[in-house]
């Protein structure tokens, strides 16, 4: 089966560094908490809020290794008041667990975009 999960964290600043780290930081926490293989992963679509332009997140799971995963980035909506710095990630994976068992991982100011996750900024969605 497909699963979708998604995740988000915020950068420090817009440089290439503060970009990748963070991004890095988001895609090894979805991979550890959901005990993901690597080669199970079908896609990722990151996007970034439109402040964040030194580098594109994809250029993290690159950084990781991830060489035959298909990556795609884009930018959000330009919403006034809304998070900024944000990088958001949607992982396809091939899995054979509920879709109820999932974890979202939303770190640092991205937390606020989630409110309603729990355990250090993700949990299982109900």
């Amino acid at each position: 089966m497909v699963r979708g999960i998604r995740g988000a964290i915020t950068a420090a600043n817009n440089e290439r560094e503060a970009i990748v780290q963070a991004t890095s930081r988001l895609l090894r926490e979805i991979v550890e908490r959901n005990a993901l293989q690597v080669e199970n992963i079908g896609a990722i679509f990151f996007t970034t809020t439109p402040d964040l332009t030194a580098e594109f997140p994809a250029a993290a799971a690159r950084e990781l290794g991830w060489n035959d995963v298909p990556l795609l980035c884009g930018h959000e909506m330009s919403v006034p008041g809304r998070l900024d710095k944000c990088v958001r990630v949607m992982m396809l994976v091939n899995v054979d667990v509920a879709q109820s068992k999932i974890r979202h991982v939303y770190l640092d100011g991205a937390t606020s975009l989630r409110p309603d996750l729990e355990n250090e900024g993700s949990t299982t969605i109900r």
